[in-house]
């Protein structure tokens, strides 16, 4: 059997696998299935300094090859986080990582010194929520926002600290190299496109926020490139998402470059699809006399 394991920015993964955040809740959610030791980690739902009750439905749309969703965040807040859902998932062999999100710099501070002092493994910052105190742009939509709220927050924080970056801008390299300088320990990416559908009967978007985000198969060949870019621009590993179903995408974002990599939007069609997605990629490595996992990562041979 080949080894698994990996570490990301001094955190031990049994293996690479990784629930990502709104797609698995809060850890515990799927644990009549199987257990969640079985994943390398969990990131947890996306949690605000305070709670949030999302936006108004209609706020899931399907789409070919995925689905749009504008839920806004619906969280309890840090506090019961920290106090009731991390402590349920503490005790469990699997690596905890709290996903950060705010509405401005100080309530992401403030969320992430709560956090800090938790018994999550890691901190993983949402950057793509819209900065309120600046007309509503992403965090993530500029190196300078970008690496402005990280410095901040770099220096409250006491866990490693992974970086969520948005496909949503131009130039998602530069981002990442100015999140790098101010001190992200890893980066994860990416984040959702941004998309939309109408109901041609009604004339109206289906979704009631307009627009929401895009995940799912159909995003993957995106989220492949920009891992591959970014895992060869940066000396801080890279945790690829998007679209990822089936071992078979699993090993591609590894050959790109990610040292692990996060399932979403597939858990919601096969709750299975993380625990098939070690198992396959353990039968590949050995079918191919291959003894680590992180021996293939970045072994894309470009032309």
């Amino acid at each position: 059997m080949a080894d698994l394991s990996v570490s990301i920015a001094g955190v031990q993964f049994k293996n690479p696998v990784i629930a990502a955040s709104g797609c698995f809740g809060f850890g515990l959610d799927y644990e009549d299935l199987y257990p969640v030791s079985e994943l390398g980690g969990v990131s947890l739902k996306g949690t605000t300094l305070d709670a949030k009750p999302g936006n108004i439905p209609p706020r899931i749309a399907e789409t070919y090859g995925g689905m749009l969703n504008s839920v806004g965040l619906q969280n309890p807040g840090v506090d019961k986080l920290i106090n009731v859902h991390l402590p349920a998932l503490c005790g469990k062999d699997t690596v905890k990582i709290a996903n950060i999100a705010g509405k401005d710099v100080d309530t992401y501070i403030r969320a992430v010194e709560k956090v800090s002092d938790s018994c999550a493994d890691m901190i993983e910052l949402n950057i793509s929520c819209p900065n309120v105190k600046e007309g509503g742009l992403a965090f993530g939509a500029s190196p300078d926002t970008a690496a402005s709220l990280v410095r901040e927050v770099r220096k409250v924080c006491k866990k490693p600290l992974m970086v969520k970056l948005s496909p949503n801008v131009t130039d998602i390299v530069s981002i990442a190299r100015a999140v790098e300088a101010e001190g992200a320990d890893a980066l994860s990416l990416i984040n959702t496109l941004l998309g939309m559908r109408i109901d041609i009967r009604s004339r109206k978007p289906i979704l009631h926020n307009n627009v929401g985000g895009m995940s799912g198969r159909a995003v993957f060949p995106v989220a492949l490139r920009m891992v591959w870019q970014t895992a060869k621009a940066v000396s801080i590993p890279v945790v690829g998402m998007g679209g990822i179903a089936t071992w078979e995408d699993a090993v591609e974002m590894l050959l790109a470059g990610a040292s692990a990599l996060q399932v979403g939007a597939a858990i919601f069609t096969d709750p299975y699809a993380p625990v098939k997605i070690v198992s396959g990629l353990n039968k590949w490595l050995d079918d191919n006399n291959i003894k680590c996992v992180s021996d293939i990562v970045g072994q894309v041979e470009c032309y």
